[in-house]
Parts: C-alpha cells; sequence; structure tokens
C-alpha cells in the first residue's frame, strides 16, 4: 500500500496518510523507533498512532498551513526506505 493524499473537507487541511500492519507490538515499536530517528534528523515530526500490530501514520506540514510540501514526501520516501 502507498501513501494515500487527504484534505478534511472543513478545515482544508492537507495530508498523506497510510497504514502499517507488523507481525506484533513489538516490531510495530521497533518501526516506529526508525521512523522517529528519521524525523528527529529530517526535524520533521509525524502524527501517529499505534494499536498493538498497527501503525497510522499522517504527514503534513503544520508551519504551511497544514498542506502537504516537499518536507511531507521526502519523510514519507525515507520511511518507505525502512523495507516494511
Amino acid at each position: 500500500m502507498s501513501w494515500k493524499e487527504t484534505t478534511d473537507p472543513e478545515t482544508k487541511s492537507e495530508s498523506l496518510i497510510r497504514e502499517f500492519k507488523f507481525k506484533d507490538f513489538v516490531s510495530a515499536w521497533g518501526f516506529m523507533s526508525k521512523v522517529a530517528l528519521l524525523a528527529e534528523k529530517m526535524d520533521h515530526h509525524p502524527d501517529w498512532s499505534n494499536s498493538y500490530n498497527k501503525v497510522n501514520i499522517s504527514l503534513s506540514t503544520h508551519s504551511a498551513g497544514n498542506k502537504i510540501t516537499d518536507k511531507d514526501r521526502k519523510l514519507a520516501e525515507q520511511i518507505d526506505m525502512l523495507g516494511v
């Protein structure tokens, strides 16, 4: 599955979203740790949630008015390169 672009009809906020599924909680948490290191290095932090073996990530640039920017696309590419 790839990233999906969404727009909130009320706020017009844009996001790149994706759900990742893993075999268990430890694998999901390990993935989140890797993403956290990438995000910190890029100084661009996702909104995300974790429920057991699922991680949902939403990317948007708050300083650009909650729009999708190159920063979001670059972080999504880096996350994809983690080989999930």
